[in-house]
């Protein structure tokens, strides 16, 4: 299980915790307060320019903690507490280390129903079902009227704001997207009540933890293969009395090894008039982004401060697909693309905004240790602002449409060809592929 999605799964724990209350005191003596009023000075003092440019109020936060931890009477409160501290940071990689209380609902199995959502306008629609679900009829593009009996955007939006409390955001859109697709994860056996616009409810089990993963893309094309965790495909349209063929690769997460598997798909792809770089809900991981990027530039040729590499590589037109599913460095090799002129960037919202660097406070007290961010990467991107708590934001935003979906259509990789086909808005794209 990736670590960002281990993450996810430890924070719906500690709300399952706040929610469910603590065991009696265990840590008679502990100063409470003390570790609060470090871990403020500390956040304020370390990560205080992103505090500002995240636009929080550290002097209402400052306000309400101090107080409530006169209140905490174990060390589990005091952990729970001190979990909706971090949340405030509105750090998607802030969190808890080396714990030395154990919460026993952190051992709870979690799970969900195989369902995610998406939002379209108003409305809340089916964006996936998959295994119990589907079998329960559950189909791609319906929308959803009421989860559990309470009207469908006004529990995501109260899920939103739970989440918040106790999770941290670095962008609205990021949150959002959690709720759809973590939102409705709930401990294993429990069931959740969907109710349709087109009649009807249906009551689905929570199953196991990865049905809480999703997968990106809505409807992979016909014929994709794997290298690793990443799918890729070959797209076959017509074209005048002939026929282009497009790439589709879909980066599922960043390893170290990407540029060699990004030869090895190149290679298989060979003769191609575009590609798709599918990054939607990319986890993240960690690997030469300049390698990646010179995947994409003609052989033997230089564009900007990336030179060539690979024995395929691909000089052509190429859009990049996001989400705000994309995390850390998914955030970095997808904005790159965008940022130095290479290819253009559609999605439905910007990426999730949680790209930092980080570092660690051990409290007075000795129960835990806390990471948090202090600077965001890729300084140069956004005109200079960075990524934490921003994103990167596609060129052109393309929701999804509810009929599409219906219908087995991929509403983004769909404008993705035509963009292909059509050729990019003027100006919006530098690089240029030979011969053109």
């Amino acid at each position: 299980m990736k670590l960002v999605l281990g993450a996810l799964v430890a924070c719906v724990l500690l709300l399952l915790a706040l929610v469910r209350g603590g065991e009696p005191a265990v840590g008679a003596g502990v100063d409470y307060a003390k570790d609060v009023e470090v871990l403020l000075d500390t956040f304020e003092e370390e990560a205080g320019a992103l505090l500002k440019a995240k636009g929080i109020d550290w002097a209402k936060v400052r306000k309400e903690f101090p107080a409530a931890a006169k209140k905490s009477t174990s060390d589990e409160d005091h952990v729970r507490l001190c979990g909706r501290l971090v949340a405030r940071l509105r750090d998607g990689h802030a969190g808890f280390e080396e714990v030395k209380v154990k919460l026993p609902e952190w051992s709870a199995r979690i799970g969900g129903p195989r369902v995610h959502l998406v939002t379209a306008g108003k409305g809340v629609y089916v964006r996936s079902a998959f295994g119990e679900a589907e079998t329960a009829g559950v189909r791609v593009g319906e929308e959803v009227t009421a989860i559990d009996g309470v009207p469908a955007r006004a529990w995501l939006d109260a899920r939103v704001a739970s989440l918040r409390d106790t999770m941290g955001f670095g962008t609205d859109g990021h949150a959002l997207y959690t709720a759809c697709h973590f939102g409705l994860g709930r401990p294993v056996d429990q069931s959740v009540k969907l109710t349709f616009a087109g009649g009807g409810s249906k009551s689905i089990a929570c199953t196991g933890e990865r049905s809480l993963r999703s997968s990106g893309y809505v409807v992979p094309p016909k014929g994709s293969a794997s290298v690793g965790r990443q799918l890729y495909a070959k797209i076959e349209r017509p074209r005048g009395k002939g026929t282009a063929t497009f790439g589709w690769i879909h980066l599922d997460e960043v390893p170290d090894e990407l540029p060699a598997q990004l030869d090895e798909i190149l290679a298989v792809l060979g003769a191609i008039d575009g590609v798709i770089l599918d990054m939607r809900a990319n986890s993240g991981g960690g690997c030469d982004h300049e390698a990646v990027f010179a995947r994409f530039v003609q052989q033997g040729a230089t564009w900007r401060q990336y030179k060539s590499a690979g024995a395929h590589p691909f000089p052509g037109p190429m859009v990049v697909i996001v989400d705000a599913g994309v995390v850390s460095a998914g955030e970095t090799v997808a904005g790159q693309f965008k940022e130095d002129g290479r290819a253009y960037m559609i999605g439905d919202a910007p990426t999730a905004g949680m790209s930092s660097q980080k570092k660690s406070v051990s409290v007075p007290s000795g129960l835990f240790t806390v990471r948090y961010s202090f600077a965001s990467n890729k300084g140069r991107f956004n005109g200079g602002k960075g990524i934490e708590g921003l994103g990167v934001p596609p060129d052109e935003v393309v929701p999804y449409v509810p009929k599409e979906l219906s219908a087995g259509v991929d509403t983004q990789i769909r404008r993705a060809l035509e963009l292909l086909e059509q050729g990019f808005p003027k100006g919006r794209v530098a690089y240029k592929p030979p011969g053109t």
